[in-house]
């Protein structure tokens, strides 16, 4: 079914057409509800364009538009703008059309692509952290909307699993690891032999030459470093497949970086043959040299010592995404400072001859309550489980408080919806690039534009149909009277016009945001229209824009990786 916001810019076109005049402008929501719902400014860019009066413009555009079905007579306003009011009648029935959809109106992308998307990618042998909340939440939200437009979507764990510092974890395993604490708390435990050789090697020049001699060792396989190698990788799995279970994350392939090991001197060959690449100082770089930011930065594929590096694997990961998962797109979420590493990826493979469409998708940082890097007071990291524990307990406070008589199995399932879920929306209602202060009371708060508000409102919601005691029966017909049920229809007609426009610039605060402004006109709607005692048709509409309401609530936040309980 047809959006509002299409039926009107279809209706534009067509408009425009007939007055002689070319296509131009957009038709978005209204700024100003006072003046209607939803407005364009064809009229003032034709009339730049033509040097011609905007206001006599925009008239000539009325002339010739026929939206009698779905708007009262369209407006002009200030230096030309057209504006269109929705008539009740075709709210009530664009309304009545959503709740027989189970897709809510929301239309699968007309062209469909095959995506990979490459979110969260923690290193082995290191713990996850508070930092890497943006990461994995904003893929697994992108991911989630992409596949609900129909994109075959590939989520891919790329684990650094390789890499210099196994030489030190190496050393540190065999003459400093303590078994005991390796049981208790693996990652801790890795994390500190790592750190004890890196410290010893800084100062015992023996020291750091057998951590180099451990990893030349692995990387020509020897079997002991690689029994080694392969326990700290499913230490370190285990421990980042608890942190992805609480948050209800899930990926189709995991292929670390040794995963390509074997494909990279094929992959410098390749480029030296081909030109992309040229030997420089004895390393094989690719020089930028006809874009002038990247000109005096070359890319290294090859050092001059002949070791490989991670340029070297992204560009065997590029290869390995398009020429065996068949990705036509290719999506890389990580954090704004490696902004010129895949500029320069992305611009090998196009020389490569690679036509897909690459996208690094960037986030900035999660900050304390100082303004500061969220840290420890030693100066540390804070581990991801450590917030996400701490997410669910004070959660439990807040459904013990509010509703106390519920079984303690329940107090916990709802205690960790609220508490993940707040964390959640704390991150994906910001703009992906803003920094943002971390502040449980904020985002814990059942008032705001918070996940716990939402949740409220759904929970509302149903217990408006408990107290019903009546399962929900679609009327035959929608009749809205109040001002109240005009501003919530039509805000429930919005939901399918913004799920597309998150992945223009990759925005799931769109998307969130409008669940908040839906939140606000729900619970004006409930404040100013009694439901139950109502008589009818007006009961029997309400109820129906109570459960469209729900419906798309849980669908929203379901799109961003949130879940609901069904009370609080």
């Amino acid at each position: 079914m047809e959006t509002f916001q299409s039926l009107l810019r279809n209706e534009l076109a067509r408009a425009l057409g007939a007055a002689g005049l070319p296509p131009a402008g957009e038709v978005t929501p209204a700024t100003d509800a006072r003046f209607g719902d939803y407005q364009t400014n064809a009229a003032l860019i034709l009339a730049k364009q033509r040097g011609e009066n905007p206001r006599q413009l925009a008239q000539k555009i009325i002339d010739h538009l026929s939206v009698d079905d779905l708007a009262e007579p369209p407006t002009i306003a200030g230096p030309g703008f057209i504006n269109f009011a929705l008539k009740p009648d075709a709210l009530a029935e664009q309304a009545g059309q959503l709740l027989r959809d189970d897709r809510l109106g929301v239309a699968r992308a007309e062209k469909r692509h095959r995506i990979v998307i490459d979110f969260g990618s923690p290193n082995v042998a290191k713990p996850m952290h508070v930092g890497h909340i943006r990461s994995l939440v904003l893929g697994d939200a992108l991911a989630r909307i992409a596949t609900f437009l129909g994109h075959d979507v590939i989520r891919d764990n790329h684990i650094g699993d390789w890499g210099t510092q196994f030489g030190m974890v190496i050393y540190g395993w065999k003459n400093l690891l303590d078994r005991a604490a390796l049981a208790r708390d693996p990652i801790a435990e890795l994390v500190r032999i790592y750190k004890t050789a890196n410290e010893l090697g800084k100062s015992d020049p023996a020291v750091l030459d057998a951590c180099r001699n451990e990893l030349v060792k692995l990387q020509a396989g020897d079997e002991e470093n690689l029994s080694i190698w392969n326990e700290c990788v499913a230490l370190s799995t285990r421990e980042f497949e608890a942190a992805y279970d609480i948050l209800d994350i899930h990926y189709d392939i995991q292929r670390g970086e040794s995963f390509y090991n074997d494909r990279l001197p094929a992959v410098v060959d390749r480029l030296l043959q081909s030109g992309v690449a040229e030997m420089s100082e004895g390393a094989v770089c690719v020089f930028f040299r006809d874009i002038p930011e990247l000109a005096e930065r070359p890319c290294i594929v090859r050092k001059s010592d002949g070791g490989f590096n991670y340029a070297t694997t992204d560009v065997a990961t590029i290869d390995y995404r398009i020429r065996d998962l068949g990705a036509d797109t290719v999506w890389i979420e990580t954090g704004a400072p490696q902004q010129l590493h895949f500029r320069q990826i992305f611009e090998i493979a196009r020389r490569e001859g690679y036509t897909a469409d690459f996208r690094h998708i960037t986030h900035g940082s999660i900050l304390g309550e100082d303004r500061k890097l969220m840290k420890t007071r030693s100066g540390e990291n804070v581990a991801l489980r450590d917030v996400l524990d701490e997410a669910v307990v004070r959660a439990r406070k807040i459904v013990e408080q509010k509703n106390p008589d519920l079984a303690e199995e329940e107090k916990n399932a709802i205690a960790q919806t609220i508490g993940i879920g707040a964390v959640k929306y704390a991150d994906l209602s910001q703009y992906r690039m803003t920094d943002y202060i971390f502040s449980w009371d904020r985002m814990l708060s059942l008032q705001g534009n918070t996940a716990p508000y939402l949740q409220n409102a759904y929970v509302r919601i149903r217990s408006i149909f408990r107290k019903a005691g009546e399962e929900f029966v679609l009327p035959a017909e929608l009749v809205l009277t109040e001002p109240a049920e005009f501003n919530l229809a039509k805000r429930l007609t919005q939901f399918a016009e913004i799920v597309p426009q998150v992945l223009n610039d990759f925005r799931p605060n769109l998307l969130a945001n409008y669940l908040f402004e839906l939140a606000n006109a729900f619970h004006a709607f409930y404040e100013a229209c009694p439901v139950l005692k109502a008589d009818e048709p007006a009961r029997a509409t309400r109820l129906a824009l109570c459960e469209l309401a729900a419906r798309t609530l849980q669908q929203g936040l379901d799109l961003l990786g949130i879940d609901v309980p069904e009370k609080m």
